[in-house]
């Protein structure tokens, strides 16, 4: 059973920022959690001019600046707020991304949520680096909310109406796929399961798995296909419609491409889908397909990475 009792949202008094903070409080409602709203004071360096080269000291915020950037962050929190949902404000100094991520582990928050922003030029490219860094790093579920996304608490409807979860069939994805049947029961959402089977990328094994079979091609990747949908069936719990609308669906091509084109097509307010590993390539590429998604989705993208 999925528990979700303390949420992270990292704001930064933007309109972006805002909507994040907006999906953090509604999902503490849902889930009966409290929200921490954090700001990260990165202290950039200022020149100090004498004799010889320039030196460089970093801006350091006094007790004082600290307690009033803390009442900031309350004010800016307080519109967002909802009833029986706590939202307490919190400041740290430093790299944005680092201490996003040690101030979840700090709190032991079971979701971190952030927004992106933007999404043109070279930070379509990037995500941002704050965005990706935290997505790389941290340990516990991420939900990014691009930019443009409704309001969720001041409408008091469920934010999720429909939700795209796309499975491998993978630990990682089973795990996902825990997260996106109860976030479907709490807000009574269509999920829609996927899986993308990509026979392109495959297709000299397809063809020697054929023959080795005595089957042509295209009777191959019939029955292929038929296994493929009993599996995606089986990885639905036999009691999932009992409190939710869901649905298998099998496509064929690129992951990354067809996650989005699914969520478009289906109109989903939220992406589910689990990252696969910590090593060294994962950390570095952070999982091409993950990564694809979460730049190009309309809708938040929730990613849940399972604990090594």
């Amino acid at each position: 059973m999925i528990e979700l009792k303390r949420i992270l949202c990292a704001v930064d008094f933007s309109k972006h920022s805002r909507r994040a903070l907006n999906h953090a409080v509604a999902i503490a409602r849902w889930y009966d959690a409290e929200v921490t709203a954090l700001y990260v004071f990165s202290p950039a360096p200022v020149a100090a001019f004498g004799p010889g080269a320039a030196a460089f000291e970093p801006i350091v915020l006094t007790d004082v600046d600290l307690e009033r950037l803390v009442a900031d962050v309350r004010e800016f929190a307080a519109p967002e707020s909802a009833p029986n949902v706590v939202v307490d404000a919190t400041v740290r100094q430093g790299f944005p991304a680092t201490e996003i991520v040690e101030c979840a582990q700090t709190i032991g928050a079971d979701l971190v949520v952030l927004g992106t922003h933007g999404r043109s030029g070279v930070e379509r490219l990037l995500l941002g680096s704050v965005a990706e860094r935290v997505l790389r790093r941290a340990e516990c579920p991420v939900l990014t909310v691009p930019v443009g996304q409704p309001d969720a608490v001041p409408a008091g409807f469920p934010v999720f109406k429909a939700i795209v979860c796309p499975v491998d069939f993978s630990d990682a994805s089973m795990l996902a796929l825990e997260y996106a049947l109860s976030l479907a029961r709490e807000t009574d959402a269509h999920l829609t399961v996927l899986h993308v089977a990509s026979f392109a990328l495959e297709q000299t094994m397809l063809d020697t798995a054929a023959a080795e079979n005595g089957m042509t091609l295209a009777e191959f990747r019939r029955l292929t296909e038929q296994d493929l949908e009993a599996r995606l069936r089986g990885t639905v719990p036999a009691d999932a419609s009992d409190y939710c609308r869901v649905d298998t669906l099998l496509t064929h091509g690129k992951p990354g491409i067809e996650v989005v084109r699914v969520a478009t097509d289906r109109h989903a307010d939220l992406i589910v889908m689990g990252v696969h590993g910590r090593g060294a390539v994962d950390l570095t590429l952070f999982g091409s397909t993950t990564q694809h998604v979460v730049r190009a989705a309309h809708c938040p993208v929730l990613t849940i990475r399972q604990a090594q």
